[in-house]
């Protein structure tokens, strides 16, 4: 039997890149996929239907991650729809870069709100659903401790944040059986930061490997988390980077 036979998935962003990855795994090992997304619907439909090949039921719901009620709304029709939530992936971000004096305060807000506003609020409204055996496994960044150059100021603030959030969680939820951890991708090779675009080389030089990472790098970390095996492991930041924190 595969380990996630029977559990129900929530990734919020899992139309594309990384989110589309983890949904894609999941699927593969046992569990009922619900994805979110602002734009892309013909992508969703596109992960959507990657999840029903594997036999599983999959759901697409637009959503967008800067509005709560949008986050909210997408745990309860994931209920709704697929009868119960085992697992939240808290994949949903945004890359909103520049010197902080040219920033302004509206994309330190829409930062926020999409990287820990909607961490917050999909999770509140996901644990009162979940039994032991919980899972909430949010997607950070290699920048979140290092940021190695100027400009990725509140991207990086956000990411960290979402550690802290993740520490707290992990002993709210303990005593429910529940755990919450978070996995740092270091570069991935996604359309929106290309192995071959024109920031990659000095990317690569910060890396202990000299490449990009796979989406399924990150996806098979997540599958851990969320399976049995990962039932001990909780409170934890893990670094899957290719060596940028080394």
């Amino acid at each position: 039997m595969d380990p996630l036979t029977g559990k129900v998935a929530l990734v919020t962003g899992g139309s594309r890149g990384i989110g589309a990855g983890i949904a894609r795994r999941l699927a593969r090992d046992g569990a009922d996929v619900a994805v979110t997304y602002v734009q892309a619907k013909e992508r969703a439909q596109e992960v959507t239907d990657a999840v029903t090949a594997e036999g599983r039921r999959g759901l697409a719901i637009l959503a967008d991650s800067a509005e709560p009620h949008a986050v909210v709304g997408a745990v309860e029709r994931t209920v709704a729809e697929l009868g119960r939530l085992d697992i939240l992936v808290n994949n949903a971000g945004i890359a909103v870069f520049g010197p902080i004096d040219e920033l302004t305060l509206d994309d330190a807000d829409r930062t926020y709100a999409v990287h820990v506003r909607a961490a917050v609020a999909a999770t509140q409204a996901a644990v009162p659903h979940m039994s032991e055996g919980g899972r909430v496994i949010s997607i950070g960044s290699c920048l979140a401790m290092r940021t190695a150059g100027p400009g990725w100021s509140l991207y990086s603030m956000s990411k960290a944040a979402l550690v802290g959030l993740t520490k707290g969680l992990a002993h709210d939820l303990g005593p429910r059986g529940i755990t919450a951890n978070i996995v740092h991708p270091g570069p991935i090779d996604t359309d929106m930061n290309p192995a071959d675009g024109q920031a990659a080389d000095d990317e690569r030089a910060q890396l202990a490997l000299d490449h990009f990472g796979h989406v399924d790098d990150i996806a098979a970390t997540v599958a851990h988390l969320a399976g049995p095996e990962g039932r001990f492991i909780t409170g934890a930041a893990l670094d899957v980077d290719g060596g940028w924190a080394a």
